[in-house]
């Protein structure tokens, strides 16, 4: 057994999987593709790694990228680097080389883990990056190189993970990590301009950790979780916090197209007891007639990242009756939860995303920051433990985040009479038409049930007499007999005012769409922002 060392601040997550290595070490901590992985020996892979990548030079406060598909090594990555008070910076693995390597570069990356599939592109970004990036794949096996001797640094050289882990001993140096210093940096998908990386602690995390703890009710020792989203993104990254804190199983499911057979396989097979997805999954999933039968183990499912509709959540309440349903709602930049609504709520508040968690202070503002009374709409503002220290090497932007001394989320609200608070729109997706304020979530949760809509999105579109009219991109239920905007327009009839109504209806195969599920509303501006009669 690796030894146990007494932990600094007891808030780093590398200290949660020591103790779990040492009072339980045989215990399941990992389940990937079949396999597992106990504490004992993720946490002897993460010392190891640790070692191996201080010999390479990394120190405290360097950055370690992690460009990596679903896999129990990036955990391990990310880990390793904490354990050294490095800063882990896990990377989208669809993006362009060029946009990996933009990340690269200001993030400041000297290493950066991937694995075997991910290879070609890794070198691409490391060379766009212009700077030496040191390249260490999984999957290529202890003795390969890949091609690259690895030993001196430069861009594109590859060495071997496992030969790593191989090769050294599980005794990295020990570092002072306070709970304030930087864990993370997490670029946010980008849907305006370029990606800012939000810094976020190991106090962040720690307290994430907790909210998602009390939020989903995780206080049995035999829960199961599932990761079925992308790692790399901050759901990925909160469903893996609580079990390392918890010590429960975790199953990483591969990176996959996402499809209800085979997460129905794993939920069976693996017994979960718990698991989150993005809206677009839960609807995908709600559509297998082997649904509800094949998910009796789950207690508890979760759902956020990206706006739902009251069609879907209806579909989920009668596809899981047997599970506790959990909208968790946040950002990136919040670590991220900031507001859920449990299942006894979710009947009659069915809309909300439900109250603020314990752990955060927020308000709901007007433009000169000024409290709005309820039912009025304004921007949610935020403090609290699980705010991000800032954006990194982005002064302009953490200050104007902060404005007033509260982080700005961008979401427009408004708030009831009981407290549950409702999404209105994003700030930047709001549409002013002729001096009326248009809420794209409001059009779009009204179109969604329409039978002829499988998907939809409202943006504004240029309007030379109003300024902005709304447009709805839509994906036909049955591409053979699409809906026409008569038709959307009459469906609308007694459920919006007149000026809400879409002018325009622009069908497509499929909305542009983030890891997380958001659909990418700038793409579709930029493609349909003309399309008005």
């Amino acid at each position: 057994m690796s030894g146990f060392r007494l932990p600094y601040s007891g808030a780093h997550w590398v200290d949660h999987v020591a103790r779990h290595a040492h009072s339980r070490p045989d215990a399941v901590a990992l389940r990937f593709d079949g396999a597992s992985t106990t504490w004992r020996e993720l946490d002897d892979r993460i010392r190891r790694l640790a070692t191996g990548l201080s010999a390479r030079g990394v120190v405290k406060g360097d950055r370690v990228a992690v460009l990596m598909t679903n896999r129990p090594e990036f955990a391990e990555a990310v880990l390793a680097a904490n354990m050294l008070g490095a800063i882990g910076v896990p990377v989208n693995f669809r993006l362009a080389s060029q946009e990996v390597a933009h990340l690269l570069a200001d993030s400041g990356a000297t290493i950066l883990i991937t694995d075997a599939m991910l290879t070609a592109l890794a070198r691409l970004a490391s060379k766009a990056a212009g700077r030496s990036v040191r390249i260490i794949v999984t999957g290529l096996g202890p003795a390969s190189d890949a091609g690259g001797d690895g030993g001196d640094g430069e861009s594109g050289d590859v060495e071997s993970y496992e030969g790593i882990l191989a090769g050294t001993e599980p005794h990295p140096p020990q570092v002072q990590i306070d709970e304030r210093d930087i864990a993370l940096i997490m670029y946010t998908s980008g849907t305006t301009g370029l990606p800012k990386g939000a810094m976020l602690t190991h106090l962040n995390l720690l307290m994430q950790t907790i909210t998602a703890i009390r939020t989903s009710r995780l206080v049995r020792d035999d829960e199961i979780g599932l990761i079925n989203v992308p790692l790399f993104h901050i759901a990925g990254i909160g469903n893996l916090s609580s079990p390392l804190l918890s010590g429960s199983v975790t199953v990483i499911m591969p990176t996959a197209p996402f499809t209800a057979e085979s997460t129905l396989d794993v939920v069976e097979s693996e017994g979960v007891t718990g698991m989150f997805l993005v809206p677009a999954q839960w609807q995908v999933l709600c559509a297998h007639p082997e649904a509800t039968r094949r998910t009796r183990s789950l207690r508890r499912i979760g759902w956020g990242a990206a706006p739902a509709t009251v069609t879907l959540l209806e579909t989920m309440a009668k596809t899981f009756p047997h599970a506790e349903i959990t909208s968790l709602f946040g950002q990136t930049e919040m670590s991220p939860v900031t507001t859920s609504l449990r299942s006894e709520d979710a009947i009659r508040k069915i809309g909300s995303v439900g109250k603020p968690v314990p752990t955060v202070p927020m308000r709901i503002v007007d433009e000169f920051m000024n409290d709005v009374a309820p039912g009025e709409i304004g921007e949610i503002v935020y403090r609290g433990p699980t705010v991000m220290a800032g954006y990194w090497n982005n002064p302009a932007a953490t200050a104007e985040a902060f404005a007033g001394g509260w982080f700005h989320s961008g979401d427009l609200v408004r708030q009831d009479d009981e407290g549950f608070i409702y999404v209105v729109d994003r700030k930047k997706d709001m549409i002013v038409s002729g001096g009326e304020n248009i809420y794209s979530a409001e059009v779009e949760n009204a179109l969604a049930g329409h039978p002829g809509i499988a998907d939809v999105a409202v943006i504004g579109a240029r309007h030379q007499r109003w300024g902005e009219t709304p447009v709805a991109v839509v994906v036909p239920a049955d591409p053979a007999v699409p809906p026409t905007l008569d038709e959307v327009t009459g469906w609308l009839r007694d459920r919006l005012a007149s000026y809400k109504k879409p002018t325009a209806l622009v069908l497509v195969d499929e909305l542009p769409r983030s890891a997380a599920g958001k659909v990418l509303k700038h793409e579709l501006r930029r493609e349909y922002g003309d399309a008005h009669p």
